[in-house]
């Protein structure tokens, strides 16, 4: 899997992102977070869940299990390097990336520390919801009715710390003016409240 780690000078955590579909590591919107991220002395692992070939079948798309399994390498493979290690980890889903930052968190020996949702689809983790440990911030727009009820009934699910974030005016993709900026302002404070020590 291709990816791009970027670990500030004494970061405080490092950010795995897991893209939805029709997306890859080189989406704009992430990153545009991810930099932001970074200014805020956060390290950014983005790399893509599916190679190209897998990406041609869509059920691969969404087969969340795959997906995590995916999440769970990557996250394995930070924990080695020298940059990150020690580091807290969390995760920032986006789409049905979303689903598989939870389901890969849901695993007992994930060190998982604290997970932001960007108009994710956090009912496709399923019944994995309710073994998520990591505090979760689901972050929906208010433009986006269908998302937020949604994740209304998984916050329901998660027996973690979590909070539902609504940005006013914001459609799926967050592409009104100042909608990524309040994202990226959420997930910041989100990340740096919840990194407190090693994982």
């Amino acid at each position: 899997m291709s990816g791009d780690l970027v670990v500030p000078d004494a970061a405080h955590g490092v950010v795995v992102f897991a893209h939805g579909s029709g997306s890859s590591r080189l989406s704009p919107r992430n990153r545009y977070v991810a930099g932001a991220l970074n200014k805020a002395g956060l390290g950014t692992l983005l790399f893509d869940l599916l190679t190209p070939e897998e990406e041609a079948d869509r059920a691969n798309v969404f087969d969340i299990a795959l997906l995590a399994e995916r999440l769970l390498e990557r996250t394995r493979w930070l924990r080695e390097q020298q940059d990150a290690a020690g580091l807290p980890i969390g995760y920032f889903g986006a789409s049905t990336g979303a689903a598989a930052a939870l389901w890969a968190a849901a695993e007992p020996d994930n060190p998982v520390s604290a997970i932001v949702s960007r108009g994710g689809r956090p009912d496709l983790a399923g019944p994995r919801l309710a073994a998520v440990r990591a505090p979760t911030l689901l972050i929906v727009g208010g433009r986006d009715p269908i998302v937020v009820k949604l994740n209304e009934e998984a916050q329901e699910r998660l027996h973690a710390e979590s909070r539902i974030t609504v940005v006013p005016g914001a459609t799926h993709l967050f592409e009104e003016p100042g909608a990524l900026e309040t994202v990226a302002e959420h997930a910041r404070n989100w990340f740096t409240t919840h990194f407190r020590g090693p994982a």
